[in-house]
């Protein structure tokens, strides 16, 4: 199997935002989360994937086809944007991901005779449970 391919910065927007929750004086100050956009009929991604991309059920992809990413996890600007995009990389590696299809087999002729031998020995055992008769 091919492994997905790589997203390019270039086509992914950036927007520093201020994040959330705790932080004291600090977060209401510094800019240091970051909200990723990624336009998908845009990108550069062959179609076969876009395609799965567009019809894949996750919230962060829009009806419009973008797909927006928040990431507010790390203190820093840099660990946050990494973090953005490896998050984008695992949804389109997940999205690129084919699995194998499943073909039917059939039991072999051995694997049906041990069953039915087993059957029969069982059932044996079952039959001599019954009342005795004289």
């Amino acid at each position: 199997m091919k492994p997905a391919p790589r997203i390019d910065e270039a086509e992914v927007e950036f927007s520093a935002i201020r994040a959330q929750g705790a932080g004291g004086q600090n977060v209401n100050k510094v800019s240091n989360a970051v909200h990723l956009r990624f336009d998908i009929r845009a990108s550069s991604l062959p179609d076969t994937l876009k395609e799965r991309l567009l019809a894949w059920p996750d919230a962060r992809i829009s009806a419009d086809g973008v797909v927006v990413i928040k990431a507010q996890e790390h203190r820093s600007l840099p660990m946050n944007r990494a973090d953005a995009l490896a998050r984008l990389q695992a949804l389109v590696d997940a999205a690129a991901f084919v699995p194998k299809a499943r073909r039917a087999t059939k039991p072999t002729r051995g694997s049906q005779q041990r069953r039915l031998a087993g059957k029969a020995i069982r059932g044996a055992v079952k039959a001599g449970r019954g009342p005795v008769k004289e």
